[in-house]
């Protein structure tokens, strides 16, 4: 059984998906990007600043099903350029203890949707 995930909180999704499955303990999110969810507008004008928004906007997604980062086992975060690793790298840190983080990849893609430079998503259990 599976239960749909959402919250006014996070941005609405740009095409037929949900922000979130609940399958069982485990929680599937999709990608955020950084659309200001009060807004509806791209904010990536700085690298911080769009992943920042990246991480709070998974941040209300985890919460609206009673988690945290802490409950995050995986992540997958999807750039545009691996020259910004570093950057994003170093934002993304700060959401996660680094001794009990969760398993990852990050992959450079040729275009990411509305051409933003980072998308994440992330597998967590209750």
């Amino acid at each position: 059984m599976k239960k749909i995930i959402t919250t006014n909180l996070a941005p609405a999704p740009i095409g037929p998906y949900n922000q979130a499955v609940l399958a069982g303990n485990t929680l599937y999110t999709s990608g955020q990007i950084a659309i200001n969810p009060q807004t509806s507008q791209l904010e990536i004008e700085n690298l911080e600043d769009e992943t920042h928004l990246v991480m709070k906007n998974l941040q209300t997604v985890l919460e609206a099903a009673d988690m945290t980062f802490e409950n995050v086992v995986k992540t997958s975060i999807f750039i545009s350029d691996m020259n910004n690793f570093q950057r994003i790298n170093s934002v993304y840190a700060q959401y996660f203890d680094e001794a009990t983080a969760p398993a990852r990849e990050t992959v450079e893609v040729a275009n990411l949707p509305k051409f933003v430079n980072v998308e994440i998503s992330a597998i967590a259990i209750k």
